[in-house]
């Protein structure tokens, strides 16, 4: 079954998820979901806070849907450990119509279970990388637009405001509850550049030359 695609201000994207303790068909139709949703959109990943649920985890697919083999299911991801940095071009289904240059490892050590409980642990190089940063990003209630900083950050925070009226105008049910989101907040320094050792009070000095590189460009739309 297809799920609608929660979408920017929607609170529960904002949401830490807690891990999933039960490991049966309630999950297994969870995931079957979040991979039709996903492949319908179309995207190459979708974590379960993109659909409603406030569970730790997400869905893989570089084939986008071509290749079934491909697809990686991830409950309770935790990235062990993170090495390398490359500068690429993201976007996000829950934030449609918006595309920047983000900072992410290149290659990351990941442990996750399956729908079977059982936890294994793999490394993921390159566009596989990105993918499950972005998607464990989801599960800690960060977007991709956090990571932003300087120009691109301001036009982010343009993108949100105009993005988070059309919402709104849509759900004016849902109106008071989601203006606790504020769109402004898309400059926050995410956890995972934390992790990075970087600081909100650090500037441009002591980030690697791609992040300078992005945060110092001008904003080309």
């Amino acid at each position: 079954m297809i799920r609608p695609i929660r979408v920017y201000p929607d609170p529960v994207l904002r949401v830490r998820c807690p891990e999933v303790t039960g490991f049966d068909e309630e999950l297994a139709r969870l995931v079957a979901d979040m991979v039709e949703t996903m492949h319908a959109a179309p995207g190459v990943g979708l974590a379960a806070p993109q659909v409603g649920v406030e569970q730790r985890v997400a869905v893989v697919d570089l084939s986008v849907g071509r290749d079934p083999e491909s697809v990686l299911v991830l409950v309770n991801p935790v990235i062990e450990a993170a090495e390398g940095a490359e500068v690429d071009t993201e976007g996000c289904l829950s934030i449609p119509d918006f595309t920047d240059k983000v900072l992410r490892p290149l290659r990351l050590e990941v442990s996750a279970a399956g729908l079977d409980g059982e936890r294994q642990a793999f490394v993921a190089e390159g566009f596989l990388a990105r993918a499950i940063c972005h998607e464990v990003d989801h599960l800690d209630g960060v977007l991709f637009v956090d990571h932003l900083r300087g120009l691109r950050r301001e036009r982010a925070k343009r993108f949100l405001k105009k993005l988070a009226k059309e919402e709104l105008a849509k759900e004016p049910s849902a109106k008071e509850e989601w203006e606790k989101e504020e769109p402004e907040d898309a400059g926050r320094l995410a956890p995972a550049a934390v992790e990075r050792g970087r600081s909100e009070e650090s500037g441009s000095e002591g980030r690697a030359p791609e992040e300078r590189q992005w945060d110092e460009a001008p904003a080309s739309r």
